[in-house]
Protein backbone atom coordinates (compact mmCIF):
# COMPACT_ATOMS: atom_id res chain seq x y z
CA UNK A 1 0.00 0.00 0.00
CA UNK A 2 1.67 3.30 -0.98
CA UNK A 3 0.14 6.95 0.80
CA UNK A 4 0.07 9.85 -2.08
CA UNK A 5 1.44 12.98 -0.96
CA UNK A 6 -0.61 16.39 -1.71
CA UNK A 7 1.41 19.97 -2.21
CA UNK A 8 -0.84 22.35 -3.23
CA UNK A 9 -1.42 21.18 -6.98
CA UNK A 10 0.53 18.09 -7.07
CA UNK A 11 0.28 14.95 -6.08
CA UNK A 12 3.56 12.57 -5.88
CA UNK A 13 2.92 8.97 -5.76
CA UNK A 14 5.49 6.17 -4.73
CA UNK A 15 6.52 4.37 -7.91
CA UNK A 16 5.19 7.89 -10.00
CA UNK A 17 6.11 10.04 -12.27
CA UNK A 18 9.57 11.24 -11.52
CA UNK A 19 10.03 14.98 -9.57
CA UNK A 20 12.97 17.16 -7.89
CA UNK A 21 13.54 19.50 -4.87
CA UNK A 22 15.89 21.96 -6.20
CA UNK A 23 17.49 25.13 -4.70
CA UNK A 24 20.28 27.01 -3.21
CA UNK A 25 21.26 25.63 0.22
CA UNK A 26 20.61 29.13 1.88
CA UNK A 27 19.03 31.96 1.12
CA UNK A 28 22.38 34.30 0.50
CA UNK A 29 20.10 37.51 -1.16
CA UNK A 30 16.85 37.97 -3.12
CA UNK A 31 18.53 38.26 -6.55
CA UNK A 32 20.32 34.97 -6.42
CA UNK A 33 17.40 33.49 -4.63
CA UNK A 34 14.60 34.97 -7.37
CA UNK A 35 17.18 33.92 -10.63
CA UNK A 36 17.50 30.33 -9.64
CA UNK A 37 13.78 29.59 -8.67
CA UNK A 38 13.07 31.34 -12.17
CA UNK A 39 15.97 28.83 -14.05
CA UNK A 40 13.80 26.15 -12.04
CA UNK A 41 10.81 26.82 -13.16
CA UNK A 42 11.70 27.45 -16.75
CA UNK A 43 13.33 23.78 -16.27
CA UNK A 44 10.59 22.42 -14.90
CA UNK A 45 7.92 23.17 -17.78
CA UNK A 46 10.53 22.77 -20.91
CA UNK A 47 11.21 19.34 -19.03
CA UNK A 48 7.50 18.28 -17.89
CA UNK A 49 9.22 17.17 -14.44
CA UNK A 50 7.36 19.08 -11.13
CA UNK A 51 10.01 20.78 -9.30
CA UNK A 52 9.79 21.80 -5.50
CA UNK A 53 11.96 24.74 -4.71
CA UNK A 54 14.29 24.55 -2.09
CA UNK A 55 16.09 26.94 0.00
CA UNK A 56 16.84 27.76 3.46
CA UNK A 57 16.14 31.01 5.84
CA UNK A 58 18.72 29.89 8.29
CA UNK A 59 21.16 26.98 8.47
CA UNK A 60 21.04 25.82 11.98
CA UNK A 61 23.85 23.62 11.81
CA UNK A 62 26.55 24.97 10.33
CA UNK A 63 30.42 23.61 10.87
CA UNK A 64 31.70 27.15 12.49
CA UNK A 65 30.40 29.67 14.54
CA UNK A 66 31.45 32.14 11.61
CA UNK A 67 30.01 30.02 8.97
CA UNK A 68 26.84 32.21 7.15
CA UNK A 69 23.75 30.95 8.33
CA UNK A 70 20.89 33.20 5.88
CA UNK A 71 18.71 36.11 6.36
CA UNK A 72 16.92 34.40 9.60
CA UNK A 73 13.14 33.06 9.55
CA UNK A 74 11.76 37.08 9.42
CA UNK A 75 13.01 37.97 6.05
CA UNK A 76 13.60 34.76 4.51
CA UNK A 77 9.99 33.45 4.96
CA UNK A 78 9.54 36.78 2.78
CA UNK A 79 11.87 35.91 -0.08
CA UNK A 80 10.47 32.33 0.12
CA UNK A 81 7.12 33.74 -0.29
CA UNK A 82 8.32 35.91 -3.46
CA UNK A 83 9.70 32.85 -4.94
CA UNK A 84 6.62 31.38 -5.15
CA UNK A 85 4.15 34.20 -5.72
CA UNK A 86 6.15 34.83 -8.82
CA UNK A 87 7.20 31.50 -9.93
CA UNK A 88 4.16 29.58 -8.62
CA UNK A 89 6.50 26.81 -7.54
CA UNK A 90 5.99 24.69 -4.55
CA UNK A 91 8.40 25.90 -1.73
CA UNK A 92 10.60 23.86 0.87
CA UNK A 93 12.90 24.89 3.78
CA UNK A 94 14.26 23.13 6.41
CA UNK A 95 13.40 24.30 10.15
CA UNK A 96 15.34 23.48 12.92
CA UNK A 97 13.42 24.30 16.15
CA UNK A 98 9.45 23.77 16.78
CA UNK A 99 9.06 27.66 17.81
CA UNK A 100 9.53 27.96 14.21
CA UNK A 101 7.06 25.42 12.74
CA UNK A 102 3.70 27.38 12.68
CA UNK A 103 5.69 30.97 11.24
CA UNK A 104 6.96 28.71 8.78
CA UNK A 105 3.97 26.84 7.79
CA UNK A 106 2.45 30.86 6.69
CA UNK A 107 4.51 29.93 3.40
CA UNK A 108 6.33 26.66 3.09
CA UNK A 109 4.43 23.88 1.14
CA UNK A 110 7.06 21.27 2.86
CA UNK A 111 8.65 21.27 6.26
CA UNK A 112 12.05 19.88 6.07
CA UNK A 113 13.57 17.84 9.11
CA UNK A 114 17.01 18.15 8.57
CA UNK A 115 19.27 14.75 9.08
CA UNK A 116 20.24 15.17 12.38
CA UNK A 117 17.11 16.33 13.63
CA UNK A 118 15.18 12.77 12.50
CA UNK A 119 14.22 11.89 16.43
CA UNK A 120 13.35 14.55 17.60
CA UNK A 121 9.83 14.07 18.53
CA UNK A 122 8.46 17.57 19.88
CA UNK A 123 10.24 18.97 16.07
CA UNK A 124 8.21 16.19 14.58
CA UNK A 125 5.02 16.53 15.88
CA UNK A 126 4.72 20.20 15.29
CA UNK A 127 5.56 20.23 12.02
CA UNK A 128 3.02 17.29 11.17
CA UNK A 129 0.31 19.04 13.13
CA UNK A 130 0.57 22.21 10.38
CA UNK A 131 -0.99 19.47 7.88
CA UNK A 132 2.09 20.27 5.65
CA UNK A 133 4.04 17.67 3.61
CA UNK A 134 7.04 17.06 5.95
CA UNK A 135 10.22 15.84 3.82
CA UNK A 136 11.95 13.80 6.78
CA UNK A 137 15.91 13.33 6.04
CA UNK A 138 17.48 10.22 6.86
CA UNK A 139 19.84 11.20 9.67
CA UNK A 140 23.75 10.25 8.84
CA UNK A 141 23.75 8.11 12.15
CA UNK A 142 20.98 5.35 12.17
CA UNK A 143 20.13 2.84 9.04
CA UNK A 144 17.20 3.00 7.10
CA UNK A 145 15.03 0.45 8.98
CA UNK A 146 14.73 2.76 12.19
CA UNK A 147 12.92 5.55 9.78
CA UNK A 148 9.80 3.74 10.38
CA UNK A 149 9.84 5.55 13.87
CA UNK A 150 9.82 9.19 12.68
CA UNK A 151 7.69 8.14 10.13
CA UNK A 152 5.10 6.58 12.33
CA UNK A 153 5.79 9.99 14.89
CA UNK A 154 4.15 12.23 12.10
CA UNK A 155 1.69 9.25 10.53
CA UNK A 156 0.42 9.23 14.42
CA UNK A 157 -1.11 12.85 13.94
CA UNK A 158 -3.36 12.00 11.29
CA UNK A 159 -0.63 13.76 8.58
CA UNK A 160 0.45 10.95 6.01
CA UNK A 161 2.11 13.44 3.49
CA UNK A 162 5.02 12.38 4.22
CA UNK A 163 8.80 12.27 2.20
CA UNK A 164 11.52 10.66 3.27
CA UNK A 165 15.11 11.31 1.96
CA UNK A 166 18.57 9.49 1.86
CA UNK A 167 21.06 11.13 2.32
CA UNK A 168 23.77 9.11 3.00
CA UNK A 169 25.30 7.42 6.40
CA UNK A 170 28.80 8.43 8.30
CA UNK A 171 31.69 6.10 7.25
CA UNK A 172 34.40 7.41 9.14
CA UNK A 173 35.99 10.86 9.75
CA UNK A 174 34.40 13.10 7.21
CA UNK A 175 33.47 11.10 4.97
CA UNK A 176 30.15 9.36 3.91
CA UNK A 177 28.83 7.16 2.19
CA UNK A 178 25.19 5.48 0.60
CA UNK A 179 24.14 2.46 0.39
CA UNK A 180 21.67 2.14 -2.13
CA UNK A 181 19.43 -0.82 -0.08
CA UNK A 182 18.02 1.93 1.76
CA UNK A 183 16.27 3.31 -0.64
CA UNK A 184 13.64 -0.24 -1.32
CA UNK A 185 13.67 -0.31 2.28
CA UNK A 186 12.41 2.97 2.84
CA UNK A 187 10.03 2.67 0.26
CA UNK A 188 8.61 -0.40 2.40
CA UNK A 189 7.11 2.39 4.54
CA UNK A 190 4.39 3.16 1.89
CA UNK A 191 6.16 6.53 1.11
CA UNK A 192 7.51 8.53 -2.01
CA UNK A 193 11.53 8.19 -1.39
CA UNK A 194 14.15 10.40 -2.56
CA UNK A 195 17.69 10.76 -3.18
CA UNK A 196 19.76 13.43 -1.78
CA UNK A 197 22.19 13.94 -4.40
CA UNK A 198 24.67 16.92 -3.16
CA UNK A 199 24.53 16.49 0.36
CA UNK A 200 25.32 12.63 -0.05
CA UNK A 201 28.49 13.80 -1.45
CA UNK A 202 29.33 16.41 1.00
CA UNK A 203 32.71 15.80 3.15
CA UNK A 204 30.93 16.71 6.79
CA UNK A 205 33.87 19.35 8.35
CA UNK A 206 36.18 17.64 5.92
CA UNK A 207 37.22 21.48 5.00
CA UNK A 208 38.31 21.98 9.02
CA UNK A 209 35.81 25.12 9.50
CA UNK A 210 33.88 24.05 6.84
CA UNK A 211 31.97 21.15 4.98
CA UNK A 212 34.08 19.99 1.80
CA UNK A 213 32.43 17.62 -1.01
CA UNK A 214 32.95 15.84 -4.36
CA UNK A 215 30.59 17.94 -6.67
CA UNK A 216 32.15 15.37 -9.64
CA UNK A 217 30.14 12.11 -8.17
CA UNK A 218 26.78 13.85 -8.24
CA UNK A 219 25.61 12.42 -11.67
CA UNK A 220 27.30 9.07 -10.73
CA UNK A 221 25.57 8.67 -7.31
CA UNK A 222 22.22 9.99 -8.52
CA UNK A 223 21.90 7.63 -11.82
CA UNK A 224 22.63 4.32 -8.85
CA UNK A 225 19.35 5.95 -6.94
CA UNK A 226 17.18 6.43 -9.42
CA UNK A 227 18.45 2.50 -10.82
CA UNK A 228 17.47 1.73 -7.22
CA UNK A 229 14.17 3.23 -7.32
CA UNK A 230 14.34 6.60 -5.89
CA UNK A 231 11.19 8.57 -6.78
CA UNK A 232 12.73 11.41 -6.98
CA UNK A 233 16.23 13.69 -6.44
CA UNK A 234 17.37 16.25 -4.17
CA UNK A 235 20.06 19.06 -5.22
CA UNK A 236 21.06 22.12 -4.21
CA UNK A 237 22.24 24.18 -7.46
CA UNK A 238 23.79 27.44 -7.43
CA UNK A 239 24.69 29.54 -10.55
CA UNK A 240 28.38 29.47 -9.23
CA UNK A 241 29.13 26.91 -6.67
CA UNK A 242 32.70 28.02 -5.83
CA UNK A 243 31.58 31.19 -4.62
CA UNK A 244 28.43 29.98 -2.71
CA UNK A 245 28.26 30.91 1.12
CA UNK A 246 27.14 27.44 1.87
CA UNK A 247 27.67 23.94 0.85
CA UNK A 248 29.22 25.01 -2.55
CA UNK A 249 32.05 22.00 -2.70
CA UNK A 250 28.72 19.58 -3.03
CA UNK A 251 26.51 22.11 -5.32
CA UNK A 252 25.37 21.46 -8.81
CA UNK A 253 26.51 24.30 -11.22
CA UNK A 254 23.35 25.59 -13.05
CA UNK A 255 24.56 24.23 -16.53
CA UNK A 256 24.71 20.85 -15.49
CA UNK A 257 21.62 20.35 -14.01
CA UNK A 258 19.21 19.97 -16.93
CA UNK A 259 21.44 17.39 -18.95
CA UNK A 260 21.16 15.36 -15.50
CA UNK A 261 17.76 15.49 -15.12
CA UNK A 262 16.79 14.68 -18.96
CA UNK A 263 18.91 11.50 -18.14
CA UNK A 264 17.49 10.45 -14.23
CA UNK A 265 14.05 10.94 -16.21
CA UNK A 266 15.11 8.43 -18.50
CA UNK A 267 16.43 5.72 -16.04
CA UNK A 268 13.23 6.52 -13.98
CA UNK A 269 10.70 5.64 -16.59
CA UNK A 270 12.44 2.50 -17.55
CA UNK A 271 12.42 1.17 -14.28
CA UNK A 272 8.68 2.17 -13.76
CA UNK A 273 8.09 0.74 -17.66
CA UNK A 274 6.99 4.15 -19.07
CA UNK A 275 7.22 5.07 -22.56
Amino acid sequence: MGYPVHIRNLTINRNGPFFVIAGPCVIENEEITLSVAEFLKETSDAMDIPIIFKTSYDKANRTSIESFRGPGIDSGLEIIRKVKDKTGLSVLSDVHNAEDVLKAAEVLDVIQIPAFLCRQTDLLLAAANTGRAINIKKGQFISPSEMDQAVHKVSSTGNKNILLTERGTFFGYNNLVVDFRSIPIMKGFGYPVIFDATHSVQLPGGGGNRSGGQREFVETLSRAAVAAGADGVFMEVHPDPDSALCDGPNSLPLDRVRSLLSLLKEIHNLVNHRV
